[in-house]
């Protein structure tokens, strides 16, 4: 086998083992390293509160904080998430998401479309 034919044998192994180790590396999902959703110890709506991630952001961003009291109330809450972001968004959290909080599992909820956009906000339980 020549140089070149060894090297290019070589980079299609390696693209291709590449993308295949990242998915294998997803994937696993052990006791040690919960997946998205799964509970452990240290995460519980209730008593640590939440964390919030909003898709797509922008750079002046749209900001969303979920209180621990509005998870324990449990009632429907309609959020504004303007933040500095110079337009609106409104987000709904349903008694069901609430429910899912309180059972220390994450929810994803589209906002409105304003701009001619939405964003797609994920709430999950924060880490103690």
């Amino acid at each position: 086998m020549d140089r070149k034919s060894f090297l290019k044998k070589a980079s299609a192994a390696l693209f291709v083992s590449i993308p295949l180790l990242s998915l294998w590396n997803c994937s696993s999902n052990s006791e040690d390293d919960p997946g998205p959703g799964d509970s452990d110890d240290d995460t519980n709506c209730l008593d640590n509160g939440t964390s919030v991630s909003i898709g797509d952001n922008h750079s002046d961003p749209h900001e969303l904080v979920v209180s621990k009291s509005d998870v324990t109330a449990g009632e429907e809450k309609t959020y504004d998430i303007t933040g500095s972001s110079g337009h609106p968004h409104s987000v709904t959290v349903t008694e069901d998401h609430f429910a899912s909080l309180q059972s220390d599992q994450s929810v994803s909820i589209s906002t409105s479309v304003d701009e001619g956009h939405s964003h797609t906000i994920t709430v999950s339980c924060a880490l103690a």
